[in-house]
């Protein structure tokens, strides 16, 4: 495939949305129909935050169910779609001198299988999870997203998960529509505006930006999947954002996409 992918960060929020039919889970469905079919998905989600660099190279890996508290029809969810081994060794090859584990017991967490089961509801395109190294600062995982970016020109769409906000602990549960807490629309704003000027160093350094990016991140889990994203745009690729909106208060959806 000599096709440049596009790379994307979504926005996964309530997994919930796993069942659910709503504008979010809409706007995903129609990315899955409107970017080129890819040959592989490489995932980065939230929730696979470990003490280290690891792949998945199972070839069915399982659907992880990581969470409480929810209704039963969301643990009844499977995501059936293969793993891709050689995948995982192509990352390990790019991420190299970097040590990069060949994990065999994770699976699809939600942060991975929530979205996916709208982008390719069908499961039939391989999908290879990478974890997200808890012990380093957000330059670093700034800097592997570049190293990843020749995946772009083999058919490999990366995929981060996770929330440019994402405060559970002012998340209204009981009503996800209510009105966006001021801090969260600021911070997401200026995300917003830093990435369309370009400024990724700011992006990157976001502690620097003020209190309104503390309460959006009182962890980086979530965060940091947006920083691979940035890492692997080309110059001149557009910018777009094809799914906007905060959910319960705290949590924004917002997707960036890199690339067409």
């Amino acid at each position: 495939m000599t096709d440049l992918m596009p790379a994307i960060f979504l926005g996964h929020g309530n997994p919930m949305n796993a069942i659910s039919s709503n504008s979010y889970t809409d706007a995903w469905a129609a990315i899955g129909k409107s970017i080129p079919r890819p040959k592989a998905v490489l995932a980065i989600s939230a929730h696979w935050y470990i003490p280290g660099c690891a792949v998945t190279i199972n070839d069915n890996p399982r659907t992880i169910h990581d969470f409480g508290g929810f209704p039963a029809e969301l643990f009844a969810v499977q995501y059936p779609a293969p793993g891709c081994p050689e995948l995982a060794r192509r990352v390990a090859e790019l991420l190299a001198p970097l040590p990069v584990a060949l994990d065999d017991r994770w699976g699809f967490d939600h942060g991975t299988w929530s979205v996916l089961t709208h982008v390719y509801p069908n499961a039939d395109v391989p999908v290879v999870q990478l974890s997200i190294d808890e012990r380093q600062p957000p330059e670093f995982h700034y800097e592997l997203g570049k190293k990843l970016a020749a995946l772009r020109e083999e058919g490999v769409l990366v995929v981060g998960s996770g929330n440019i906000v994402h405060n559970l602990r002012k998340y209204a549960w009981q009503d996800s529509k209510t009105k966006p807490y001021d801090w969260a629309v600021l911070f997401e704003d200026k995300v917003r505006e830093l990435i369309l000027k370009g400024d990724y160093a700011s992006v990157v350094n976001y502690e620097k930006l003020g209190s309104d990016a503390m309460l959006s991140i009182p962890t980086p889990d979530h965060y940091l999947p947006l920083l691979y994203i940035l890492g692997l745009r080309k110059e001149n690729d557009p910018i777009s954002f094809p799914v906007k909106g905060i959910e319960g208060g705290s949590l924004s959806m917002v997707s960036v996409q890199v690339g067409l």
